[in-house]
């Protein structure tokens, strides 16, 4: 027997807006036949042009990364503000980031930065609905208060109901654990009212125990984890195949239990997942360690046809040092444990994956973004760390067919407020959908609210 994760598959036919408009329903506004066949030209003209992006990856920094350490140093703000660390150069005139990050300051033509977004809360489960949603609704509080109004999909699940099923492999992966605060989870990761058929396929890694595969199980225990066992597992499918074909379970699957069944068993599904495969040097390039590695099976995630891959940096917002993972949430001791961990890896792992999607053609079609759900307090508390702050902070995006090298908004001297172009979580996905050729219409479709401005000086 076959255990897969959650699913219903039912699923509610919607009206088109062509049966909409044939029907009548929009006639008291006055449209004229005139009026119609204009719409449906543009219409035309717009389902021939190939929208610039095919891919999004998102490279979700929880716990809040401070913007004042990374992308928005102030170096002339008192010292209680400024921190330890130098602004450097960037290979673009004029654009300055942390002396930490030497491998992204060499790459910042690759990518945008931007200086001025803000959210409404921070709570670290709220704030992170708001990113991963574009909004509070439904979220959850470190105190289980829940925000009025009911949960929006998460964007990798609007991307996957936009494209449709694909046999092969899910349109929407999630690298990492459900997200946690205080160990409680974070709601926002699933489809929502989509429904669970675009709920992310979610897997997760460590060095240890490489790729595992937490929501496809089999039966007997047999699970396909570690994927450095490599002929273990595959004499393990090979017997669960020849038992389903006997019992003729694949006649009463459904579209979401054939695509299981697919990367159970499909040698070229299962070899998505082995990043053993890639040569040691792009191994090495990217890091021995999870994050990396990470950034690495999302690419071939990509690569392979993935088209929205959420990679978590940890699964709860601690670090190591108070019960967490290795999470950005450092209220103390806030410096030394960037400077030992974040700054580097950060560094390493997304200037690889740059340089690397860039090497198999694959950037000008696929857009990273890097960002926390907010970042933290400009002035540096009695423990030499930095709280929570969501009135201003940075996010970085590359690819996709964006202008980068450039710097997007600004924040005041002491990095508190933004100066210039205010954005928020939902403009920058707005943006990013918007690159896919998910607008307004596309929303609509689904029965949802567009969330967010598109952020023109991106395009």
């Amino acid at each position: 027997m076959l255990h897969l994760g959650r699913l219903r598959t039912a699923h509610d036919p919607r009206l088109s807006r062509r049966a909409l408009l044939q029907s009548g329903s929009l006639g008291v506004a006055g449209i004229t036949l005139a009026d119609l066949l204009r719409v449906e030209a543009r219409a035309a003209e717009s389902d021939a042009t190939t929208p610039p992006a095919k891919s999004i990856i998102l490279l979700w920094l929880w716990g809040g990364p401070s913007h004042l350490d990374t992308f928005d140093l102030k170096p002339n703000a008192p010292t209680e503000y400024r921190g330890p660390y130098a602004p450097i150069a960037t290979n673009v005139p004029g654009i300055e980031i942390c002396e930490l990050l030497p491998r992204l300051a060499r790459r910042a033509d690759k990518y945008a930065i931007l200086r001025s977004l803000n959210c409404d809360t921070n709570d670290h489960g709220l704030a992170g609905t708001v990113g991963l949603t574009g909004a509070i609704d439904g979220g959850l509080s470190l105190g289980g208060q829940a925000s009025p109004g009911q949960i929006n999909p998460t964007h990798g699940s609007i991307v996957s109901r936009h494209l449709g099923f694909s046999p092969d492999l899910p349109r929407f992966c999630t690298i990492g654990e459900r997200l946690q605060q205080g160990h409680k989870p974070i709601q926002g990761e699933t489809a929502a009212v989509l429904g669970p058929m675009h709920d992310p396929f979610r897997l997760n890694y460590s060095l240890s125990d490489g790729v595992q595969l937490p929501s496809l199980t089999l039966s007997d225990g047999i699970s396909p984890s570690g994927l450095e066992s490599r002929s273990r597992l595959w004499q393990q499918l090979d017997g669960a195949v020849a038992e389903l074909d006997r019992t003729h379970t694949m006649l009463r699957m459904d579209e979401f239990y054939q695509q299981a069944f697919a990367l159970l068993t499909s040698q070229k599904s299962r070899e998505v997942f082995d990043i053993e495969r890639e040569p040691e040097p792009i191994r090495r390039a990217y890091g021995q360690f999870r994050f990396g590695q990470c950034c690495l099976l999302a690419r071939r995630l990509v690569q392979s046809g993935a088209r929205f891959v959420q990679v978590n940096w940890s699964t709860h917002v601690e670090p190591v040092e108070d019960t967490g993972d290795g999470g950005w949430d450092m209220h103390d001791r806030y410096f030394q444990q960037y400077q030992d961990r974040h700054a580097w890896m950060i560094d390493q792992a997304l200037s690889a994956l740059l340089d690397d999607l860039a090497a198999n053609g694959l950037l000008d079609e696929t857009i990273v973004i890097a960002i926390g759900e907010f970042g933290r307090t400009p002035k540096i508390n009695e423990k030499s760390g930095r709280d929570h702050w969501n009135d201003c902070y940075s996010g970085l995006i590359a690819g996709g067919g964006m202008r980068v090298g450039q710097v997007v908004g600004s924040s005041d001297p002491l990095g508190e407020y933004p100066a210039s172009r205010p954005m928020t979580p939902a403009d920058l996905f707005a943006t990013a959908l918007n690159q896919m050729g998910i607008g307004t219409p596309e929303l609509t479709e689904m029965n949802l609210l567009p969330r967010g401005e598109f952020i023109e000086e991106l395009a």
